[in-house]
């Protein structure tokens, strides 16, 4: 009877809490508005103690809200026109509470460009109700606000290059100002265990330091345009195959090494403001419930500050997220309804204070960056700023993968072949993630779509390039191949392959392009059903530069389990007919040929199309509005390909994505016949600590991670490793020379090898780990010493295991080898030195 009274007493106060009007007044004045408090902030001589004001406002803030306005702020809005920009119909908002000085809080994606920013078309709101895509269209459709849509994240941490991150997070800091929104949901710091996951363009590669730095980087670069960055998607969420249910199971230390990695650094040297919880299960609790995570790893052992959100329609009950340390639901109430959190109270399954805490985060964050002190205000963005922006990070994310003399080409080239596949758009239009043929850059319905002002097309790209510099003569062709190899058209006339082929022939330069779409929603894999379960056929499948689905992921769930069957578009029959074509120029084919590569991450590559008898070989990863410019900057020469390789590319048929089992990739059905299980069972060894451990002296890899070429050459000599000082950080150095004949960049890296006691602590540990790198630029015959210092004290713990025993980092004693070199392979790599500890 006691319980009875004390539920019937508390369901009294919550109802009559939410009985009071949602505007009521608050007390006057407001004192978290209070000019001299919010000076103080400003003036706050460091990050923590502008966040500590930031903390004092934000509770009084809370202190004078209603239940039912606490309620409210607990969530995103249902799809509305914004009160304070009204040519807007947003679906990623938090509507504000006036009478509090509460502005509707904007929240936008971003791995790519200020795309999906909570701004489309006000008459979408009118959408016919037969419309399948209806409710999809607030958060993408077309209509929506326009931005830079800038390189693929994988092309930024292709850089290697800190600055190039900061440049990425500079555009996006400036242009969600200029579009009134506060929360950028990014960087993405997941990794790429499957070569064909379909978001991997949004991530930074396959080795959680290279991650952690560049996402360290973007992320302070956004914030200091006081604007709240989000790390996501956290964690372990490495496959879009059954995302919402996939239930993974991940080794404590493999989690620590590997996949939380890139997560504590931007927690530890960027204190990101806020945290996206994934779709996925690990080890048996749902992301966005998983207290062992964000809790116990995010805030006891990391000292996050931040507030964590799901990710949209990832949350999946009431009271467990809550007292797991979830803050936020987007993007509209569902499992934090007024009605599920009234039961709730009413139940002690969560109590007030809980409510409270969640929106305390959220708003020390809010006021930290300012969101209450500025108003809701639109201003014109600078769109020719933006394309130059995006322009010079594509550039310096380029990688030459091969040189066999076809780059740069030949200033005396009067006719170039550009040659793509008809049912693909790489040579067609400018690429973005989910770019389908035909359609305008934006249209593809995925978190990464963005709109811009203008893209540039590689035809018109190449035409302006060549009139740029003086080569207005050159004529550019465009032929384009069917993906049976049997009928082309050139210009738009129609011919037969081999009238195709000979005008290839003919030509002085040919440049290919090809590439991997892909999209978030679905991974690059082919699947049959049974018994109600997917089974991949088989993996590796995707990794093919023949490999296409007609239309992307996101617009076939949009429109409902539709048939979306895989294709082969014949690239690399068309490539091999190419190079085996007689070249009636005074340049064989492998000579003159250069196959751009435009890749979701890596691509498995046929062995034919390497070494000498291969074409020259760039990677410009999704180039983004810019891409005919960018490439043709690169093909031309007016830009040095600087970028070097965030993940491993495989020779076809000798990849992880070949030897995985079920089990890994797309999970087994689990016992409750409803979802399917994944283990991670290869441990540590994923890209190349995978290649490295498991292929011996077997080729596998055509080319490594942290590969790249340059159009000069580079000697390095003279490495060596200095003894740690007081400081205890150590050193190694070698010097650089430029032996070309132009400017060029190298990019020199620092792999260390553990002790073999490391192994005894838990999992086996991989020959080599990056530790570091540097970029430097040359003129030629100049030469420098690079010096990359490790710090075993940094949070990419560059010297420790993770011991589950001790939950702990632990330096395992023996000697750790340090080499120096261009790419994780061994035979690129010297050693500097050696330290025993």
């Amino acid at each position: 009877m006691a319980t009875r009274s004390r539920r019937g007493a508390i369901a009294l106060l919550v109802t009559s809490a939410l009985a009071q009007p949602l505007l009521a007044q608050a007390p006057a004045p407001l004192a978290w508005m209070a000019p001299a408090t919010v000076a103080r902030q400003r003036a706050a001589p460091s990050d923590e103690a502008r966040e500590a004001v930031a903390r004092e406002r934000a509770r009084a803030l809370v202190a004078a809200m209603t239940l039912a306005q606490k309620m409210q702020q607990l969530t995103g809005a249902l799809p509305s026109v914004l009160p304070e920009l009204p040519n807007c119909y947003g679906a990623r908002h938090v509507n504000g509470i006036a009478a509090l000085a509460i502005p509707t809080f904007r929240i936008t994606n971003g791995p790519v460009g200020v795309g999906q920013n909570d701004c489309v078309a006000v008459p979408v709101r009118d959408a016919a109700p037969g419309d399948r895509r209806a409710m999809y269209r607030a958060y993408s459709d077309p209509s929506s606000a326009k931005a830079t849509a800038l390189p693929s994240a994988m092309a930024v941490a292709a850089s290697f290059d800190p600055d190039v991150a900061a440049d990425f997070g500079a555009v996006i800091a400036r242009e969600m100002n200029n579009l009134a929104l506060h929360v950028f949901e990014a960087p993405g710091m997941n990794l790429a265990r499957l070569p064909i996951l379909g978001r991997n363009f949004e991530y930074f590669g396959e080795d959680p330091y290279l991650a952690g730095t560049m996402a360290v980087a973007e992320i302070r670069a956004v914030q200091a345009g006081n604007i709240i960055a989000m790390a996501k998607h956290f964690v372990a969420n490495e496959q879009e195959t059954n995302r919402m249910t996939i239930q993974e199971t991940v080794d404590e230390q493999v989690l620590r090494e590997l996949y939380l990695l890139p997560f504590e650094m931007s927690v530890k040297d960027a204190k990101v403001a806020a945290v996206m919880c994934s779709y996925n299960f690990l080890n048996g609790l749902q992301a966005c419930a998983n207290k062992p995570m964000l809790t116990g790893v995010l805030r006891d052992d990391w000292g996050f500050t931040g507030y964590v959100q799901t990710d949209f329609f990832a949350q999946k009950s009431t009271a467990a997220a809550l007292d797991a340390g979830l803050d936020h639901e987007m993007p509209t109430p569902i499992y934090w309804a007024p009605d599920k959190l009234t039961a709730a109270l009413a139940e002690n399954a969560i109590a007030p204070a809980q409510i409270d805490r969640a929106l305390e985060r959220r708003y020390t964050q809010m006021f930290k960056a300012g969101i209450f002190d500025r108003a809701l205000r639109q201003t014109p963005i600078d769109y020719a700023a933006g394309g130059r922006a995006a322009r010079s990070i594509g550039a310096r994310a380029a990688v030459l993968l091969q040189n066999n003399g076809a780059l740069p080409l030949a200033r005396g080239a009067r006719t170039i072949a550009l040659v793509g596949k008809a049912s693909q758009p790489y040579a067609q239009q400018a690429i973005a993630g989910g770019a389908i043929l035909g359609k305008p850059m934006g249209a593809g319905g995925g978190s990464s779509d963005v709109v811009p002002d203008r893209t540039v097309n590689p035809l018109d790209g190449l035409r302006a390039g060549l009139r740029a510099t003086g080569r207005a003569g050159a004529s550019v062709s465009l032929i384009l191949v069917d993906d049976a190899n049997r009928a082309a058209t050139i210009d738009g006339a129609a011919v037969s392959f081999d009238a195709a082929l000979a005008r290839v022939a003919a030509a002085d330069a040919v440049v290919v392009m090809a590439g991997t779409n892909a999209e978030e929603g679905a991974d690059r894999a082919s699947f049959t059903r049974k018994d109600g379960h997917e089974l991949a056929q088989p993996a590796a499948a995707g990794l093919s530069l023949d490999w296409y689905v007609a239309r992307p992921s996101a617009i076939a769930t949009a429109d409902g389990e539709v048939a979306n069957p895989a294709r082969s578009s014949g690239t690399v029959a068309m490539l091999a007919a190419i190079l085996a074509a007689r070249s009636t120029t005074a340049v064989a084919m492998p000579g003159k040929t250069v196959l751009v590569l435009k890749d979701n991450a890596g691509v498995a590559l046929d062995p034919a199309l390497l070494g000498a008898r291969g074409p020259s070989i760039l990677e410009v990863w999704f180039p983004g509005q810019e891409d005919g410019h960018i490439v043709a900057d690169l093909l031309l020469g007016r830009a040095e390909p600087t970028g070097r390789l965030p993940v491993t590319f495989p020779i076809a048929g000798r990849g992880f994505l070949d030897a995985i089992t079920p089990a890994q990739f797309p999970g087994l059905p689990a016992g409750d016949g409803n979802t399917q299980t994944v283990t991670y069972s290869e441990g540590l060894a994923i890209g190349y600590r995978w290649y490295d451990s498991r292929c011996g002296s077997a080729r596998c890899v055509a080319f490594p991670f942290g590969h790249g070429l340059s159009y000069t050459r580079f000697v390095n000599s003279a490495p060596r490793l200095e003894p740690a000082g007081g400081d205890k950080v150590l050193r190694a150095s070698m010097t650089v020379r430029n032996v070309g004949a132009r400017a060029g960049t190298e990019v020199v890296q620092a792999y260390i090898t553990l002790p073999p006691d490391a192994d005894t602590l838990g999992a086996v540990q991989p020959p080599r780990r990056l530790v570091g790198f540097e970029r430097i630029t040359l003129a030629p015959g100049e030469a420098r010493r690079v010096t990359i210092a490790i710090d075993p004290a940094a949070n990419h713990h560059p010297l420790s295991v993770w011991s589950k025993a001790r939950h702990a980092w632990v330096t395992p004693p023996g000697r750790y080898v340090l080499r120096l070199g261009t790419s994780s392979a061994l035979g690129d790599l010297v050693e500097a030195g050696s330290v025993v500890r």
